[in-house]
């Protein structure tokens, strides 16, 4: 197949125009990928920021400043009663001696 001088006058530039418009899309495609990396980071620090600011106020609640003290050791009393309440998973309360 030949090409015609006016033919290739048209076929050369949009050639050019090709490879930019794929430059484009892979430089595009690498600039997207970097932007999710970026926000991947900033989403970790975000989480490990709001783990600590958690884990802190969960130390300001166990000390319970806000309950009465009488309260306090009625829930630790209920929680202790239902301790021993609760079976245990593989040992029994039947002995049998007859074997």
């Amino acid at each position: 197949m030949s090409l015609k001088g006016i033919e290739l006058q048209i076929a050369i530039p949009k050639t050019f125009d090709a490879g930019k418009v794929a430059e484009q899309k892979q430089q595009r495609a690498q600039i997207m990928q970097d932007q999710a990396n970026v926000q991947t980071e900033k989403q970790v620090e975000k989480n490990k920021e709001t783990a600590v600011e958690t884990e802190s106020s969960k130390k300001t609640d166990d000390g319970k400043k806000e309950q009465p003290d009488h309260q306090a050791q009625e829930e630790e009393h209920s929680r202790k009663e239902s301790q021993k309440k609760t079976k245990h998973p593989y040992k029994g309360s039947f002995v049998d001696f007859s074997g």
